[in-house]
């Protein structure tokens, strides 16, 4: 039980499958706080470390092959593909369709509820970040990365970046997705888990169960782009 205390959330969540989604639940973060010790992220979140070892063998047992791919394996071209069509296509379309139902439950429940004008003030920060965030990434950083892979797969010269290394982009994209980490948390926070009140109507539980699907996904995409993507690009521009 003391080598899992002692690992990194990180490397849990790359070496179990099904692992996110217990530390979902539990409200671990597992992506821009991934270097963390389980034993630390457990007394944050003030549950046992058995309690979790417990769900991630369950999520090991009953989680199939088939699921999803291995990421570890697949080529670095496969993971941006991944990233941009599952994730980034699914981040964009739920912008402007959580912007249309903030607007909405704003404008029948803010009076009595405060707390969602902070929330639309939030989301909408949120929202203008990944935007540029994204367009970096698709228009930048991922091609870089994709023509270093062919260049390494077919025995070529690396062309040097405009960055000059590929650590240098990585880096600010991971100070991003800190920034949008915290941003979610507060949205989180202020939302009481997003936990609608008494007199919520159905927009207003739409958008709450909305925001908490938005919110996981874009842990997976962060813990895809930290702690999968972006380590093994710095590694086989190192190994050029």
């Amino acid at each position: 039980m003391n080598s899992f205390a002692n690992k990194t959330v990180r490397d849990l969540a790359l070496e179990i499958p099904g692992a996110t989604r217990v530390f979902e639940k539990i409200g671990i973060d597992y992506c821009c706080g991934g270097q963390r010790s389980l034993a630390d992220v457990c007394a944050k979140a003030e549950v046992t470390i058995e309690d979790v070892m417990k769900s991630l063998e369950l999520a090991k047992e009953s989680h199939s092959a088939g699921d999803e791919p291995n990421f570890l394996t697949a080529t670095l071209g496969e993971l941006i593909d991944h990233i941009v069509d599952k994730h980034h296509v699914f981040t964009k379309n739920e912008i402007e369709r959580l912007r249309g139902l903030l607007n909405k439950v704003c404008g029948v429940h803010g009076q009595n509820h405060p707390e969602l004008q902070t929330l639309r003030t939030l989301f909408e920060t949120l929202s203008v970040e990944l935007g540029p965030h994204m367009i970096k990434e698709e228009q930048v950083l991922f091609p870089y990365v994709e023509r270093m892979e062919a260049a390494v797969h077919n025995k070529r010269p690396v062309i040097p970046p405009p960055f000059r290394t590929v650590a240098n982009p990585v880096r600010m994209m991971m100070q991003e997705h800190d920034d949008a980490g915290e941003f979610l948390r507060k949205m989180r926070r202020i939302t009481s888990n997003y936990t609608p009140p008494e007199d919520a109507c159905v927009s207003y539980q739409t958008l709450y169960q909305a925001l908490d699907a938005f919110e996981k996904d874009l842990h997976q995409h962060i813990h895809l782009e930290n702690n999968i993507l972006f380590p093994r690009a710095v590694e086989m521009e190192g190994g050029v």
